[in-house]
């Protein structure tokens, strides 16, 4: 019988548009599941919104979430799927503390024939006690 944890994409050595934005944000691979996946990038005080007073800027957090809920689409489907972001929701609960990483973990809980529902939430170190949450749908835009 086939192994099939041999079959299942590695996220790990998933490229996720490096050379653009995620490098430049340093977005690294944390870990993945069946249907989700896991990522996260270190603090860097050029991404604060407030050089003063270190806290990040939302862009950073925005683009955490948007490409880990794509990589947990990636993860569900066990394959690639060219995709657009179709709406991305976030509630934001608190500033992340400065100086801390920020984790990403979506879960993709729906796939139609077009169409995958994700949530994510985002943190600073502790995962009871979220920065972000957020819902996002994305459109197959090929196959």
């Amino acid at each position: 019988m086939r192994d099939q944890m041999a079959d299942k994409i590695d996220l790990a050595t998933f490229n996720f548009g490096q050379r653009g934005h995620t490098d430049e944000l340093g977005l690294r691979f944390v870990a993945q599941g069946d249907d989700w996946a896991e990522l996260a990038f270190d603090y860097d005080p050029k991404l604060a919104m407030n050089s003063d007073i270190g806290i990040l800027a939302s862009g950073p957090i925005i683009s955490l979430i948007d490409t880990v809920s794509g990589a947990a689409i990636i993860a569900r489907n066990n394959r690639f799927r060219p995709m657009a972001t179709l709406d991305l929701r976030i509630d934001y609960m608190r500033a992340a503390t400065p100086g801390r990483s920020i984790n990403a973990r979506a879960t993709c809980y729906r796939v139609a024939r077009n169409i995958a529902f994700v949530r994510c939430e985002a943190h600073d170190g502790d995962p009871d006690d979220p920065v972000a949450s957020a819902m996002a749908s994305f459109f197959f835009t090929a196959d």
